[in-house]
């Protein structure tokens, strides 16, 4: 990953030490890339293409993902009676996905996921402006972000491991963003319990920001249980990037220590959740020295009475922790109607607004270079 040394706070140089030299690469890579990997028409076919459901089953988990943001509409998994449940907040139809009823149920979003300040940033000395789609800011990639596309089919697979792949190109200047980007998402069921996400970006002819992430609001009791805050959660982080008034990170790297934000022993979600505000929505600084698959340990995610548990792994720097704060009256599938804290998200990423954070781990990505993104769900009861 290629980075800015930080300023000279010995905390600020401790932790983006450990990003960027003890984490595995996140999102550069370099490699031969052969340039237009893929056709530009897709993107102008995408805006006229139909968005289907399929679905991934080995027997064990039933996944269902359209190819419209690559979004996962349902995932059941046992629980400690071998029952099967749906964990995730959705529609039973994509009609409401495409009327924008969603507040990004399950989707991937980008071209930058998160915030970025007044939605502007400069690159290479060239000044960029992006959608304002969340005053005063740019969430997501703006107002047609990746999860509101419909994304190519380039490959189903069934079998022991069952897997699907979508592709997207994204064209120079969509969204105001520059350059031409091509990318692939590939979920697949990896094991009885386990689905594997993987993301890949290849700019074409110009230095972009990149930063994917994957938005599913998870519910382990169920996607109609009501809420999470009985949930118990362990993040493996040690410090978060606290927000101003606006949601966009300080560039503070903030120890969460004797915090409402302390989570690296197993607490109830809401447990302190009224200490901050309306809920949680920050990014933790992951730091995990456990490894399994390359990838590093993330967070760990229980539900009490299901007694499902999501271990979470990935080579991101950052996970949003989200607690659907802003949910109220959705109803969602079967008729469930989904409020306040009826899902959490654990969105792994690049840091938000780090385009315009010289201190936080870069997300630009250079022709030439590739976005690699990988989280693993590891679903299991104890």
């Amino acid at each position: 990953m290629k980075t800015t040394e930080p300023d000279s706070s010995a905390l600020l140089k401790h932790t983006y030490h450990y990003v960027c030299n003890c984490l595995p690469p996140y999102a550069l890579r370099s490699l031969p890339i052969p340039t237009r990997q893929l056709n530009p028409s897709s993107s102008e076919a995408a805006e006229m293409a139909e968005p289907k459901l399929f679905e991934l089953n080995n027997g064990t988990i039933q996944l269902k993902v359209s190819s419209l943001g690559c979004t996962i509409t349902s995932l059941s998994v046992p629980d400690k009676n071998g029952k099967l449940g749906d964990v995730v907040l959705g529609f039973d139809a994509l009609e409401p996905y495409l009327k924008g009823a969603a507040p990004y149920f399950g989707c991937i979003v980008g071209r930058v996921a998160n915030r970025i300040k007044d939605g502007k940033f400069t690159l290479d000395g060239a000044h960029y402006s992006l959608p304002i789609n969340k005053p005063p800011n740019s969430l997501h990639g703006g107002h047609k972000g990746y999860d509101k596309v419909v994304w190519e089919l380039v490959e189903h697979k069934q079998g022991n491991e069952p897997s699907i792949t979508f592709k997207y190109y994204s064209r120079d200047g969509e969204e105001g963003y520059p350059g031409e980007l091509a990318v692939t998402a590939t979920y697949t069921l990896t094991s009885a319990t386990t689905l594997r996400l993987d993301m890949k970006a290849v700019p074409q002819n110009k230095p972009t920001p990149v930063s994917l992430a994957q938005h599913t609001y998870w519910n382990l009791g169920g996607h109609n249980s009501g809420n999470v805050l009985d949930h118990t959660i362990q993040i493996w982080a040690k410090h978060v990037t606290p927000v101003d008034q606006n949601t966009i990170p300080t560039g503070e790297i903030m120890p969460v220590k004797d915090t409402p934000f302390d989570f690296t022993t197993e607490q109830k979600i809401g447990s302190r959740i009224h200490e901050v505000g309306i809920g949680y929505d920050h990014n933790y600084v992951l730091d995990c020295e456990d490894e399994q698959w390359g990838l590093k340990h993330a967070v760990k995610l229980k539900d009490p009475v299901s007694s499902r548990v999501l271990n979470l792994w990935t080579n991101a720097p950052g996970m949003q922790f989200y607690t659907a704060n802003y949910v109220h009256g959705i109803v969602g599938k079967g008729g469930a109607q989904y409020d306040k804290h009826s899902g959490v998200c654990l969105e792994t990423q690049g840091f938000p607004n780090a385009i315009n954070q010289p201190n936080f781990p870069s997300i630009v990505v250079r022709p030439g270079e590739k976005y690699e993104h990988s989280m693993l769900f590891e679903f299991s009861v104890e």
